[in-house]
């Protein structure tokens, strides 16, 4: 799931970046790699975080709105981290002010994506992944 989700965000980001040109694919899978390797392992830590700080802030609040807090707050979190090591891969550290823009540009660009993956995410397979863990 994680490869899936990651791939086409980061392809989409990707393409916001460079466009769409002969060495596309290899940009894409230097900057999956690159997320694979750094974001994706934090995702777990966050999402563990993230559960247990609201679970401790909202105990009151139903388990499907969490999953739903939780969901917007690791799709900000993984786009914003993502948005930025393919910007990095893509564009560098030549320019501050061009890797900020790319990485904005990139972010703003999958968000939408992001939110619609996590949240879905966040109510499917998420209780299903913590009921397989309580047991």
């Amino acid at each position: 799931m994680m490869t899936v989700m990651g791939g086409s965000l980061i392809g989409l980001m990707t393409y916001i970046n460079i466009g769409y040109s002969e060495t596309f694919f290899n940009d894409w899978l230097m900057s999956f790699l690159l997320a694979a390797v750094t974001v994706m392992p934090a995702g777990f830590i966050f999402m563990a975080l993230f559960t247990y700080v609201i679970e401790k802030c909202l105990p009151n609040t139903s388990e499907k709105k969490r999953n739903i807090i939780v969901g917007v707050l690791m799709a900000i979190t993984m786009e914003s981290a993502m948005a930025l090591s393919t910007a990095i891969n893509n564009i560098g550290f030549s320019s501050h002010a061009a890797l900020f823009n790319h990485w904005l540009e990139a972010l703003l660009a999958a968000l939408p994506l992001g939110l619609t993956l996590m949240i879905i995410t966040s109510l499917t397979i998420k209780p299903k992944i913590e009921r397989f863990l309580k047991s």
